[in-house]
């Protein structure tokens, strides 16, 4: 291992999905609650890793203590957006509705956890060219929205605009002040998250963990070479189980073949490994990591150690 240190970013969206009934329910949210959470910090403490929650500002007011709770660990609290309803997709909201989504999303992380909120992940990942507006005006300084070449935009909401990140950066850059996708001498920090044609996240690791193990290898290599932080995505809703309830899968697309991929074959694919199986995949990847040598902080952290900030 070389003199400068190797990163990698735990991450976590925090929101009221279930994956077992492809939609979004109160009841899944207090799961998150009582049993996901818990998984993933008692996962954490026992590996004394400090990582970025990015809650949805809806779980947050449904559920506070669910932000409070991560906070006697030196976590992060981050901005997941208001809500994780389709329509409440960056891409597809005007500039001052972002805004106001933005300012309210914070004010209420704010004011339960009483740290400063400065990081931003939109949910679902979707952005347009007016995000980098609103999150400069409403006091962000930290975006994760980017996921550099990763290419399975066809499985999930907002596909078409998710080409951009074949193009983008796969370093950490200040972005552009228009786009998020480009580098620039913007105020806001771009943290992309990690992939290799498939995206560096829970889902992949339950689906497929054999390509999630490859994935890890070529990711430490690229970081051997260039120093690029590993940035792994996981939501507390994938440590929970919910096989115990009869499974309806919910249509969120009115046309046959977006319903077919986005919501009925992604939905059956994304159930498999929930819950215990879950944790011990993710135990073993980070296993990997801190068998490697590397430093696993927050995305504030990181941004403030290397000088990003």
């Amino acid at each position: 291992m070389s003199s400068r240190n190797s990163f990698c970013l735990f991450t976590n969206d925090v929101e009221t999905t279930s994956i077992w009934f492809n939609t979004l329910r109160d009841e899944t949210g207090k799961k998150v609650l009582e049993d996901g959470m818990p998984k993933l910090l008692e996962l954490y403490q026992y590996y004394n890793i400090k990582s970025t929650f990015f809650f949805t500002g809806y779980i947050a007011k449904k559920f506070p203590e669910v932000v409070k709770m991560i906070t006697p660990y030196g976590h992060e609290v981050a901005s997941h957006g208001k809500s994780h309803l389709i329509e409440n997709g960056f891409d597809v909201m005007p500039y001052e509705r972002q805004r106001r989504h933005l300012e309210e999303s914070k004010k209420l992380l704010e004011d339960i956890s009483g740290q400063e909120v400065i990081s931003f992940r939109a949910p679902a990942l979707r952005v347009n060219d007016d995000t980098v507006r609103a999150l400069i005006e409403t006091g962000y300084k930290i975006d994760s929205s980017i996921a550099s070449q990763r290419f399975d935009y066809f499985m999930s909401f907002g596909g078409i605009k998710k080409l951009k990140w074949l193009f983008a950066p796969r370093f950490p850059y200040k972005t552009s002040k228009r786009s998020l996708f480009k580098k620039g001498e913007g105020p806001i920090v771009e943290v992309p998250l990690s992939a290799l044609f498939l995206p560096y996240v829970g889902t992949t690791m339950r689906i497929f963990p054999l390509l999630t193990s490859v994935q890890g290898t070529l990711l430490n290599l690229e970081n051997k070479i260039n120093g690029k932080p590993i940035v792994f995505d996981i939501h507390p809703n994938e440590l929970i189980d919910e096989s115990n309830e009869v499974r309806i899968i919910h249509r969120r697309s009115k046309y046959f073949l977006s319903y077919f991929i986005k919501d009925y074959l992604r939905s059956k694919l994304k159930t498999k490994n929930l819950g215990s199986p879950c944790k011990h995949l993710y135990s073993s990847l980070i296993e990997y990591y801190v068998k490697n040598g590397y430093k696993m902080s927050t995305i504030k952290e990181y941004c403030k150690e290397t000088g990003l900030l």
